[in-house]
C-alpha cells in the first residue's frame, strides 16, 4: 500500500518508542478492501487515561473503558468499526470483556491489560467470532511501519473518507519524547465530545493522575471544540497511553507542561481533521468567538452558530449571510448587547454597532469559495475569554449518506 493510497492529508507521523500497532479486514464491513479490526500493543505497561461520552446512553466499550481509566499496567487496545456494541444490554457488556479477553490472548496479556473501542452501527450485538477471527489475522503483522500505522488507522473508520493522524516530538531536560494521535469521525458529532475515537500513544512516562488531567484539559479545548451535526454519539472516546519507553520517572514541572503543549496540538490537529472530513463537507468551518465573560460562553455562542443548518447552508452555498450568524449569536442563550457585536468572514467586516457595513458580497462570496476553510471571527465585546471551534457545512451529500447509513 502505498502513502498515496491512503488518501491522507497529513504525513504519516512514527509511533513512539514500545508501541506496534496493525489493522485487518474481518468481516465486519461488507467491502472488503475496509479493515475493521484495528490492534495496538504497548511493549511496556502503560499508565491509561480516557474522556468519553456525556450521552447518558453509552455503549459497552465506555463501559468498561471508564472503569478501568486512569489506571496503569496496560498493554493494548482493542478496536473494531462496523459495530458500535451500543444498547445491547448485559451481552454487550460481557461481549466487550469477551473482545478483551481474546485480544489479551493473542498478545499474552492478561485481560485486565485491555482496553476496547467499538464503532459503527447501533443496537447489534458484536459478531464475536468475526472479531476473534480478526485479531489471530492482525496478531502477526503488528508492526510500527507506515504501513501498520495507516491499516490500523483505517480499521477504526466508519463513514470516514480518510485516517485522521497527528504526531510530533519535542526534548526537554535532554530527552526527545514522541506522541501520536489518531482518530475517526465524520458525522454524528456534536460537542462534548464528538461521534469519535481518539487514541493518543507517547513513550513518555506519567502519572495516572497527570495523565486524566492533561487529557482532560486538552480535550476541552479540542474535541470539545467540534461539531458536524450537533449530535452526541453513545461510544465517544479518546484513550492516552503513556509507556515511560524514553524515560523511567514520571514527568513534571517544565517536562510535563512541555509534554501537555504537545498533547494539545496533537488533539487540535485531530479535531480540525475531524471537523474537516464531515460526511459530505466541502468547507470546514473555524469559529473565532473573543470577548465573552467566560469560555463556556464563548463555546455557547461558537456551538450555536456551529450547529445551525442555515449557517452551515449558506457557507455550503458560499452565501455571506451575515444576518444567520448574527441571528444564531442572539438565540445562543447568552446575553449580550447586540451594539457591541462584530462580524468578519474570512476577515471582511460584515457587521459593527447593530448593524451593517457595506461589504461587495460578490468577492466575499469568492473567498469562500476558493478555500476550504472559512473563518467566522465573532467578537463580542463584554470581556477577555475566547474560544476556537470547528465545523462543516451542511450538503446534500450528508442528508443522502445518512438516509442510507443502515440500509
Amino acid at each position: 500500500m502505498s502513502i498515496a493510497e491512503t488518501s491522507l492529508r497529513l504525513p504519516i507521523p512514527p509511533l513512539p518508542r514500545g508501541f506496534r500497532m496493525g489493522g485487518v479486514h474481518a468481516g465486519l464491513k461488507r467491502n472488503p478492501t475496509r479493515e475493521d479490526i484495528t490492534l495496538i500493543v504497548s511493549d511496556l505497561p502503560a499508565t491509561a487515561a480516557g474522556v468519553y461520552t456525556t450521552n447518558l446512553v453509552f455503549a459497552a466499550p465506555v463501559a468498561f473503558d471508564r472503569d478501568r481509566t486512569p489506571g496503569v499496567g496496560f498493554r493494548g487496545i482493542a478496536i473494531n468499526s462496523g459495530n458500535a456494541n451500543a444498547c445491547t444490554g448485559t451481552r454487550g457488556l460481557d461481549d466487550a470483556r469477551s473482545m478483551a479477553q481474546a485480544a489479551a490472548e493473542k498478545l499474552g496479556v492478561t485481560e485486565s491489560a485491555m482496553l476496547v473501542l467499538s464503532t459503527g452501527i447501533i443496537g447489534e450485538f458484536l459478531p464475536l467470532e468475526k472479531i476473534k477471527h480478526g485479531f489471530d489475522l492482525v496478531a502477526s503483522t503488528l508492526e510500527s511501519t507506515e504501513r501498520a500505522i495507516v491499516k490500523a488507522a483505517r480499521g477504526m473508520l466508519t463513514t470516514d473518507t480518510r485516517p485522521k493522524l497527528s504526531g510530533s516530538t519535542f526534548t526537554a531536560a535532554a530527552t526527545t519524547y514522541t506522541l501520536f494521535g489518531m482518530a475517526k469521525g465524520a458525522a454524528m458529532v456534536g460537542p462534548r465530545m464528538a461521534t469519535m475515537l481518539g487514541v493518543i500513544l507517547t513513550d513518555a512516562a506519567l502519572t495516572p493522575a497527570d495523565a486524566q488531567r492533561l487529557l482532560g484539559e486538552a480535550t476541552e479545548c479540542t474535541f470539545n471544540c467540534v461539531s458536524v451535526d450537533g449530535h452526541t454519539s453513545t461510544n465517544d472516546t479518546v484513550l492516552l497511553l503513556a509507556n515511560g519507553a524514553a524515560n523511567a520517572a514520571p514527568l513534571s514541572g517544565e517536562t510535563l507542561a512541555a509534554f501537555g503543549t504537545a498533547l494539545l496540538s496533537a488533539c487540535e490537529s485531530l479535531a480540525r481533521e475531524i471537523a474537516d472530513d464531515g460526511e459530505g463537507a466541502t468547507h470546514v468551518l473555524r469559529i473565532e468567538v473573543s470577548g465573552c465573560p467566560t469560555r463556556d460562553a464563548a463555546r455557547q455562542i461558537a456551538r450555536t452558530i456551529a450547529d445551525s443548518p442555515l449557517v452551515k447552508t449558506a457557507i455550503a452555498g458560499a452565501d455571506p449571510n451575515w444576518g444567520r450568524i448574527v441571528s444564531a449569536a442572539g438565540y445562543s442563550g447568552v446575553q449580550f448587547d447586540p451594539s457591541r457585536l462584530v462580524l468578519r468572514l474570512n476577515g471582511t467586516l460584515l457587521f459593527e454597532h447593530g448593524a451593517p457595513v457595506p461589504f461587495d458580497g460578490s468577492a466575499v462570496s469568492e473567498l469562500i469559495k476558493a478555500a476550504r476553510e472559512t473563518l467566522i471571527e465573532v467578537e463580542m465585546g463584554f470581556g477577555k475569554q475566547s474560544i476556537r471551534f470547528y465545523s462543516s457545512d451542511l450538503t446534500a451529500e450528508y442528508v443522502r449518506l445518512n438516509a442510507d447509513y443502515h440500509t
